[in-house]
């Protein structure tokens, strides 16, 4: 009867710390979770201002790659950045209800660039001409001076539109630190003082690999 008694209660004890698991997980485990997302990003509610430039560490970034490609002796202009919802507007109807080729599938509050996190490039040839020649090969190594630039960027962080698969953007870079477009359309907006604290942190930041790069930043943050 005893050993009976000790069986039921292991059993019983099993069950209840089950549930326990189960109740932390639903209730627990999200808010944690949720919280360590605020500390990336900010919510400024649906009224949230649109910006009106790239945003800060997105600049630097874009300053850092414009001087070491120049170091490789390749000349990056850049050809947009901050792009307005009326311009992106016009942008989608081109090669739709307008003339011209299609050249983007995002309407309006649909691109990072409306929201300052992006931007495109394109190189400087012998002639100081701008070019969209993704062969161009300026420095005479052997290679590319585009992918180069493009293997620089994402060095830096930044995600590049030609590693796409259904939309080849060769002249785009982006860097959206985790957050996406429905989060910026609803108010969220980069946590910039925490995560530019977070770069400081270590030493040849930009030397990272992306994948490296974006677990080291989470791993200090949270």
């Amino acid at each position: 009867m005893k050993n009976k008694k000790n069986q039921l209660y292991i059993i019983w004890s099993v069950v209840i710390l089950f549930f326990l698991m189960v109740i932390l997980s639903i209730n627990v485990i999200p808010d944690i979770q949720e919280e360590r997302k605020d500390k990336r990003y900010v919510y400024l509610g649906k009224d949230a201002p649109i910006p009106s430039q790239l945003n800060p560490i997105v600049e630097e970034r874009k300053n850092i790659l414009i001087n070491k490609a120049a170091n490789q002796k390749i000349d990056v202009v850049i050809t947009e950045g901050i792009r307005t919802f009326e311009k992106q507007k016009q942008l989608y109807q081109q090669g739709r209800t307008t003339t011209g080729n299609i050249v983007t599938h995002k309407k309006a509050g649909e691109s990072f660039h409306n929201y300052g996190l992006a931007f495109d490039y394109a190189l400087l040839d012998s002639n100081g001409t701008i070019i969209w020649d993704i062969d161009y090969d300026g420095n005479k190594n052997g290679e590319s001076d585009w992918f180069e630039v493009a293997d620089m960027a994402k060095k830096l962080g930044f995600d590049w539109g030609g590693d796409w698969e259904d939309f080849k953007d060769y002249p785009h870079l982006q860097m959206t630190f985790g957050l996406n477009i429905a989060m910026l359309k609803e108010g969220y907006r980069v946590n910039d003082q925490v995560v530019r604290k977070e770069l400081k942190k270590y030493i040849g930041f930009y030397e990272l690999s992306p994948k490296h790069m974006l677990n080291e930043i989470n791993r200090h943050i949270y």
